[in-house]
């Protein structure tokens, strides 16, 4: 059916293709039908175009203004705002010779429909990168020791699938601000605090007690966690920036004040002077994973349940991200969930 007139709420339509209104009026002459719809207000249009004009005539606090911003006539726009009022049943701007502003329902709905349109956006430009080759720079962040063991070999392996990539990877033993340091992903170990990325768990890793044979034959085995009051301390920072050590959950919870004679700043330091027959230590289970393996140190106090910290990883590009973090976030999901030292 193709439109002959719009006239005063009035359609008149000839016949051509399979179209239907659903309120007309028919008036038959030999060879040709027309159709009268009677048209309550105005036509119905598509509600993210009436979004859409709705949005900048409250930005732009201006008819005329907003038109000229949509390429649009004025009275299309008069038009669109009357529609979209009338479907809503609500008073949406106050007009006056002198501005427009959004009423309070206005406002509620400006930011609803900002978030819709920048919703509608993404996902079209996801739905068009969704096949496109991965490009660009891209920045990471890891704790040292798990970013050289688990997250570098993963950065090798994408820049090698995809040659118009460039990886800068920032491995610290501190909580890099991916949003002021401008990074795209990053790999957390422990509780998260609530922020606007989005987080994916994949891995926990355990907080361990660990001590060289040597240390533990001269200065013997700790019982319990009151016994470490006896014993050197080693205290690596980044994983035990408290003085209080915790074993256990729930209500066999206990904590321990410990006091280092040792502080370094990282874990490598840690393990290197628990080795060399310091003193004990706490770290992560896969931070000592091969120097229990070759019998360098010695789990402490097992039997007590050291806590377990999840493992997550981080972007800020919400659910659209672009093709390059897209890839490589899925890269390293599916590589830290698959690894049994993790898990």
């Amino acid at each position: 059916m193709e439109l002959g007139a719009v006239e005063a709420g009035v359609v008149a339509c000839r016949p051509r293709g399979d179209v239907t209104f659903r309120h007309f009026a028919c008036h038959k002459n030999h060879r040709e039908a027309k159709f009268i719809i009677a048209i309550r207000g105005i036509i119905r249009m598509d509600r993210l175009h009436l979004m859409t004009v709705f949005v900048a005539v409250a930005e732009e606090e201006s008819f005329a203004r907003a038109a000229r911003k949509l390429g649009l006539s004025p009275p299309a726009v008069t038009r669109a705002i009357a529609g979209l009022e009338e479907r809503l049943a609500v008073k949406l701007l106050d007009r006056t010779t002198r501005f427009v502003r959004a009423t309070e329902a206005g406002q509620r709905y400006l930011d609803d429909a900002r978030r819709i349109l920048a919703e509608v956006d993404e996902a079209d430009e996801a739905a068009a990168g969704i096949n496109a080759e991965p490009r660009g720079h891209l920045a990471v962040t890891a704790p040292v020791q798990f970013g050289k063991l688990f997250v570098l070999p993963i950065v090798v392996d994408y820049l090698q699938r995809y040659p118009a990539t460039q990886v800068s990877a920032l491995f610290l033993d501190r909580v890099a601000n991916l949003i002021e340091e401008g990074l795209d992903v990053g790999v957390r170990i422990g509780e998260l605090p609530d922020s606007s990325l989005q987080a994916i768990r994949v891995a926990q890793v355990r907080r361990l007690l660990c001590a060289s044979p040597d240390y533990l034959r001269r200065r013997g085995l700790p019982k319990t966690p009151a016994d470490l009051a006896r014993h050197d301390i080693i205290s690596a920072l980044g994983i035990s920036p408290s003085s209080e050590w915790k074993f256990g959950d729930g209500r066999k919870a206990q904590s321990v004040r410990i006091k280092p004679r040792l502080i370094v700043t990282t874990n490598d330091a840690a393990i290197e002077a628990a080795v060399r027959g310091f003193g004990i230590t706490r770290l992560l289970s896969y931070q000592v994973a091969p120097h229990l393996a070759s019998g360098q140190l010695k789990i402490v106090l097992g039997e007590y349940g050291h806590s377990s910290l999840p493992v997550h990883v981080l972007h800020r590009e919400g659910r659209y991200a672009s093709p390059k973090v897209r890839t490589f976030v899925d890269m390293v999901v599916a590589q830290l969930r698959g690894n049994s030292a993790l898990n």
